[in-house]
């Protein structure tokens, strides 16, 4: 009898890390080539081309220190208007604006975001979660990452737009969460608790500038990065592969189970690892 299936990333990975930072600040570059360098990727969230001014990344800059890397841009807002504070046709000019000005400048198709200033935090002028979560979703923007929630759990997000990252770089309790999170045992006797983890940081890179304390960004990533157990991905990979797995399609006893998406897909069944192509139908012969 099937008791657990749980999902696992790439290679049969049990766990994932993620990056974001906000603004397109100049930093951003270093912080490139530092997260580069261990393996870790990154989604940088910018606003509108205009608005960011002479900030503005150039086409070129961005293909050298994100794309050609495998780091991502998401919509961070055209003018860096907080979406709780905006009327919903406020709101909806903010991000569209935002999505079509960095299409246009980069040649992607963008679909990720993360909301800027105080974001859904705090909601004024009539605005309310559900009427935002519903404009994002009409604007095809299919994940946001909120703020406000620190924490150790370490769980995929549950809303994709209401996306609690785990913790910003400054939060004193980072280095003790990084510790717990790299030696966590996934594939514990406890069979429930062998649910995929993820640890997602975020934050600014001018910062480090500020702060004078880039050190504590290479403590991170020698602490985080080169692990054989963890998958390196950016916030739109792991929502994509989320995305596919839920999507498999299982026969009334769960004994088949066929992948229709693009993804080769993996997860673990009472202990057994399994991976199943795109296309594929998978049958579990009893134990």
């Amino acid at each position: 009898m099937i008791r657990y299936q749980f999902l696992r990333f790439p290679q049969g990975k049990p766990k994932a890390v993620t990056f974001s930072y906000d603004d397109g600040h100049p930093s951003d570059l270093r912080l490139s080539d530092v997260i580069t360098k261990y393996g870790i990727k990154c989604t940088f969230n910018l606003n509108g081309v205009s608005y960011r001014g002479e900030k503005s990344f150039s086409p070129e800059t961005c293909e050298e220190y994100i794309f050609s890397r495998g780091h991502e841009v998401a919509v961070h807002g055209w003018g860096h208007r907080a979406e709780g504070h905006l009327r919903p046709i406020e709101g909806i000019r903010e991000v569209l604006d935002c999505r079509l000005e960095l299409e246009a400048e980069y040649g992607r198709i963008i679909r990720g975001m993360a909301y800027p200033d105080s974001g859904i935090t705090k909601l004024t002028n009539t605005s309310s979660y559900e009427d935002i979560k519903d404009y994002l979703s009409d604007l095809g923007i299919v994940y946001s990452r909120s703020l406000g929630g620190d924490n150790n759990d370490f769980r995929l997000p549950r809303d994709w737009h209401n996306w609690i990252p785990t913790a910003h770089h400054t939060n004193p309790k980072l280095m003790d969460w990084i510790e717990e999170f790299v030696s966590l045992d996934v594939n514990s006797r406890y069979k429930a608790n062998r649910f995929p983890r993820l640890f997602y940081l975020w934050g600014h890179s001018f910062e480090f500038d500020r702060e004078d304390n880039w050190d504590l960004l290479d403590k991170i990533c020698v602490a985080l990065g080169g692990k054989e157990d963890i998958w390196y991905c950016t916030n739109i990979e792991l929502y994509e592969y989320v995305k596919a797995y839920e999507s498999l399609i299982y026969s009334a006893d769960s004994r088949r189970i066929m992948n229709p998406t693009l993804h080769t897909l993996y997860f673990a069944i009472d202990g057994t690892d399994y991976a199943i192509a795109p296309g594929q139908t998978l049958f579990l012969e009893d134990k």
